[in-house]
């Protein structure tokens, strides 16, 4: 059955990523293609010759663009279906909808938003090559510490449900969770290369454009994955054998 899950979850990823791919043509490019005008021109206002394209804009925006998509959205949705599997009748609700639908906000939340809370998404023109490694290495630190958080958060969360209700037990593992990122950002390296000419309506919009098209994806993601394993006829089973199908 793990198998099974790790195939929808790659194909749900597949058209989570298509939609990614469509929504990035009217959010993320049109800000692309701005921030690259800015680079352009200021790369001329120095007398610094252009950089040449190894592929053009068209290449980037069409072809390169929907490879990208379809091959974060299968990778992503692979572990989906693997972290699904490994939920069902143990973590979280048993409805797939729901579980699905869960693992994507929580995917949502900790690999994305936090994160890039820290580390915002840039545009082309921001950020120094030089540092970029540096930038790199700190961001998936980022990562890795608010999967560990919420991982944490969640453990402390089912350790109270019995003590203090589900509620309350949810309040305060939200709060260990803030606290454990606001913490580790704060002695984490602050990285701010943005131009001081660069146009903030343009880096905002990008970040803005960023954040939703992720969000699009989780969504797709989730609520495609719940809608097509909640028709498969093998989980109608109760909970307690649905996980032991998954093992």
């Amino acid at each position: 059955m793990t198998r099974s899950l790790l195939l929808r979850g790659m194909f749900t990823g597949l058209l989570a990523g298509l939609l990614f791919f469509v929504a990035a043509h009217w959010l993320g490019e049109p800000q692309v293609d701005r921030s690259i005008a800015f680079e352009s021109a200021s790369a001329l206002a120095h007398g610094e010759a252009p950089e040449p394209e190894i592929y053009t804009r068209h290449t980037q925006k069409t072809f390169g663009l929907l490879t990208a998509a379809l091959a974060y959205g299968a990778s992503i949705g692979g572990i989906f279906g693997l972290v699904f599997a490994y939920c069902h009748g143990r973590i979280g609700p048993t409805r797939p909808r729901a579980l699905a639908a869960a693992l994507a906000a929580f995917g949502f939340l900790t690999l994305v938003f936090v994160p890039t809370l820290k580390y915002p998404a840039n545009p082309p023109a921001v950020g120094n090559p030089e540092t970029i490694g540096i930038r790199t290495a700190a961001f998936f630190l980022m990562i890795l510490i608010s999967i560990l958080a919420m991982v944490a958060s969640i453990r402390i969360a089912r350790s109270l449900t019995r003590r203090f209700g589900l509620w309350n037990a949810t309040l305060l593992a939200a709060a260990v969770f803030a606290i454990l990122i606001a913490a580790c950002a704060h002695f984490l390296p602050t990285i701010n290369e943005v131009p001081p000419t660069f146009p903030a309506d343009v880096l905002w919009r990008f970040r803005l454009a960023s954040w939703g098209l992720q969000a699009i994806l989780w969504a797709a993601l989730g609520l495609l994955f719940g809608w097509l394993t909640e028709r498969d006829p093998h989980w109608s089973l109760p909970a307690s054998a649905a996980t032991h199908a998954t093992l």
